[in-house]
């Protein structure tokens, strides 16, 4: 596996799984953690989370990390 998809996988797996347990606890005084974790909207999201965090918010970091390497 090449570095960038490690360097993707690692940060914007990270992000999405901060962003699942985030939007969890801010839901919680709406809906119990049970009645969230039995719903498949929870898993949608969650996986959403995970993807869009490694393609979009890895891609960019990845981007971000190679300029910053490149201009010193």
């Amino acid at each position: 596996m090449s570095e960038r998809w490690k360097y993707q996988i690692k940060t914007g797996g990270l992000w999405g799984v901060f962003m699942v347990v985030f939007m969890t606890l801010f839901e919680i005084g709406e809906k119990p953690l049970a009645q969230q974790l039995h719903s498949g909207e929870f898993y949608f999201r969650a996986i959403a989370y995970v993807i869009l965090g490694i393609f979009i918010l890895g891609y960019f970091n990845w981007k971000a990390k190679i300029k910053r390497e490149n201009g010193q």
